[in-house]
């Protein structure tokens, strides 16, 4: 069922080779979420109007803000005025995010954009392996779950899946507030994400990759392409990325050693 709140419909004029018809159109709604930590505006998103306490609290955990849901004293979210209150149990200073920073770790340099991201991103360790048939299994479902997408063609959407089955999946304009609406559902519900799997409609650039590696998720799975230095990222951080799987075919561009052939030849989608 599409959630009322991520779309809504506008009168448009549509051209069919010669011929002008009038439709109703499904239109992603785009909504600007100012967040507010401790009586200070921090920032502002531009995102779906939807699961608004789920991408607080993992905006704010991919931030490096907070480690864990209980750092919250309270979060109070005002979807009318566009407002998020977060109220924390320790104060926070706020500093210039706009420089590009080096860090260090593991003994190996990397590359960030931000301070937090030195904080927050980590090398993923799990033994978790998937079989080629389940990868392409577990994308259809999340294509036959994308009812938004099918009605706009306007959103991405996010998933935690174990190898089996989708557990959550959330959808946004921005693909960056996806995955950190799905972070803080897993913060909310205290998740251990050792044994799972993100599912991901857009492509794997170097800012996704520093997400699941935040999540702490080894295995990412688009539908789209990487960029180089997303996957310099995903080989250092020891992130398995997977990418254009569609039509029963897909890469795996690094730590391949998780993903095994078991194809399933009944398995087709075409989205």
């Amino acid at each position: 069922m599409v959630d009322d709140k991520s779309l809504t419909y506008w009168t448009t004029a549509k051209y069919r080779q010669n011929l002008m018809i009038t439709e109703e159109d499904a239109v992603a709604r785009e909504f600007a979420l100012t967040i507010e930590i401790n009586g200070e505006q921090y920032a502002t998103i531009v995102c779906t109007p939807t699961d608004l306490k789920e991408l607080v609290i993992g905006f704010l955990a991919s931030e490096g803000i907070i480690r864990k849901y209980e750092d919250i004293q309270s979060v109070m979210v005002d979807d009318y005025k566009g407002f998020a209150y977060v109220e924390l149990h320790f104060p926070v200073e706020f500093t210039e995010r706009t420089e590009r920073w080096i860090g260090s770790c593991c003994g190996k340099s990397r590359e960030f954009y931000l301070k937090q991201d030195v904080k927050a991103a980590k090398t993923i360790t799990t033994k978790l392996q998937l079989q080629t048939n389940q990868v392409y299994q577990l994308m259809k479902e999340f294509d036959d779950q994308a009812e938004v997408f099918g009605e706009t063609g306007g959103v991405h959407q996010a998933g935690l899946a174990t190898e089996k089955q989708i557990n959550a999946a959330f959808i946004d304009i921005g693909r960056h507030n996806a995955l950190d609406k799905l972070f803080g559902h897993i913060l909310l519900h205290k998740l251990s994400v050792k044994d799972y799997c993100i599912l991901f409609s857009g492509r794997i650039s170097s800012e996704v990759i520093l997400k699941v590696s935040k999540i702490g998720v080894g295995i990412l799975l688009a539908k789209s392409a990487p960029t180089d230095l997303a996957l310099k990222l995903a080989r250092d951080l020891q992130i398995t990325a997977v990418g254009f799987i569609r039509n029963a075919s897909l890469n795996v561009y690094t730590h391949e050693n998780r993903i095994q052939n078991g194809l399933d030849e009944g398995i087709y989608f075409t989205k």
